[in-house]
C-alpha cells in the first residue's frame, strides 16, 4: 500500500482512519475536504483541485481521504489500494450527528481552518441519499479498478483488518 484512497459515506470515519493509516504506513495524508474548502465554507475551484490532485498523485507515496466523485477516476488511475468503508447509512448518519455536536463551532483537524463544524440539513440529506446517488456512482467508478479493493462493511470488520496489517518500521 503505497498509493491509497480511503472512500465511503460521510460519517463512516474516513478521516479518522486515514490519519491512523497514514501514520501506520508512513504515508503523507491528504484530506480532500481540506483541499476543497476555504475559510468561511467557500468552495474551491474544481480545476484547482484537479491540479492539486495531479501533483499529489504524481508522487509515489500518498494517502487521499474522501470521495469527490468528479475526481475519483483521476485518483483511481494512480492508486494501488482502495479502502472502502461501506458502512450502514444509519450508522454514518448517527456518527455525522455526533461529529457535528462534538466539533460544533470548531474546525476539525481534517478540515480547512475557518470552516467550523455546523448543523447543515443539506449535508445530512446527502448522507441519507447515499444509496440512491453517490453509492451507484462510486460502485461504477470502482468497476475498472485494477488495484486492491478492501471493502469493509462495519466497524468490527475495520478493526479486524487493522489488527492484521503488518507493522512498518
Amino acid at each position: 500500500m503505497e498509493r491509497v484512497l480511503v472512500i465511503g459515506p460521510c460519517g463512516a470515519g474516513k478521516s479518522t482512519l486515514s490519519t491512523d493509516l497514514a501514520r501506520r504506513l508512513s504515508l503523507p495524508v491528504h484530506h480532500l475536504d481540506r483541499l476543497h474548502w476555504h475559510p468561511g465554507w467557500v468552495e474551491g475551484d474544481k480545476d484547482e483541485l484537479i491540479e492539486e490532485l495531479a501533483a499529489i498523485t504524481a508522487g509515489e507515496r500518498w494517502l487521499i481521504d474522501g470521495n469527490y466523485g468528479g475526481t475519483m477516476a483521476q485518483r483511481l488511475k494512480r492508486a494501488d489500494t482502495v479502502v472502502y468503508l461501506d458502512f450502514p447509512i444509519g450508522l454514518c448518519f448517527w456518527r455525522a450527528l455526533k461529529r457535528i455536536w462534538t466539533w460544533r463551532g470548531r474546525s476539525r483537524p481534517d478540515m480547512s481552518e475557518g470552516c467550523p463544524e455546523r448543523f447543515d440539513l443539506a449535508f445530512l440529506a446527502y448522507i441519507l441519499r447515499w444509496n440512491q446517488g453517490p453509492r451507484p456512482r462510486t460502485e461504477a467508478a470502482l468497476e475498472g479498478f485494477a488495484g486492491e479493493l478492501i471493502r469493509l462493511k462495519n466497524p468490527q470488520a475495520l478493526q479486524d483488518w487493522l489488527a492484521r496489517l503488518p507493522k512498518r518500521h
